[in-house]
């Protein structure tokens, strides 16, 4: 499967993220994205960093 085929376009494009996002607004975005398309995992970076903070990874 291509990353276009995994591409959920419509939800990308009602749910852009936000320019400069803070940690909490990269986290609920990445939450709502992996609900929603499969084009990519939550960054590696991120993951590490919820998990430090005791948040529940999705």
């Amino acid at each position: 499967m291509t990353l276009l085929e995994k591409l959920n376009k419509a939800w990308h494009l009602k749910h852009p993220m936000p320019p400069n996002a803070t940690f909490e607004q990269r986290v609920k975005w990445h939450s709502e994205h992996v609900k929603h398309c499969v084009c990519r995992p939550i960054p590696a970076k991120l993951l590490e960093q919820m998990k430090a903070k005791g948040l529940k990874l999705p």
